[in-house]
């Protein structure tokens, strides 16, 4: 149970990481500053997690659920200055981080496909951390 629940969070990670590097390497689209963020955070959880998955190491919610829920909150506060751009003044230094270039099926964009990469991604790893205690 545990190494599938891995292999899944794995599978999020790298459609994530990939998306990310089509919107900036295909689309043209210039990540801002907050993506930039986001991208630290996630990148490295695909290695993490593939590993752990392909061992089956229960052990690596410690490693992995800190940088996703740090990936969560990050996204998170994309999302919200994104969707209320004037209650924030954004002190963005690359790209426009209240901007939204992309919108997909009416309702997502850049940082609402993060947002909710990062929290399937957290509540499998909060499943691994029960399973590893129990």
């Amino acid at each position: 149970m545990t190494r599938r629940v891995l292999a899944g969070c794995t599978v999020v990670a790298v459609v994530a990481t990939l998306g990310s590097l089509y919107f900036s390497e295909v689309a043209n689209y210039l990540p801002c500053e907050l993506c930039w963020y986001q991208r630290i955070l996630m990148y490295p959880l695909v290695v993490v997690l593939g590993v752990a998955a392909y061992e089956g190491n229960a052990g690596v919610w410690k490693t992995g659920l800190p940088l996703s829920v740090l990936g969560l909150g990050v996204a998170g506060y994309h999302t919200v200055i994104q969707f209320a751009p004037d209650t924030v003044s954004s002190t963005c230094t690359v790209g426009g981080c209240t901007g939204t270039v992309w919108r997909g099926l009416g309702v997502f964009t850049i940082p609402r496909l993060s947002l909710v990469a990062f929290a399937l991604v957290t509540a499998g790893l909060v499943a691994v951390a029960w399973l590893d205690r129990f």
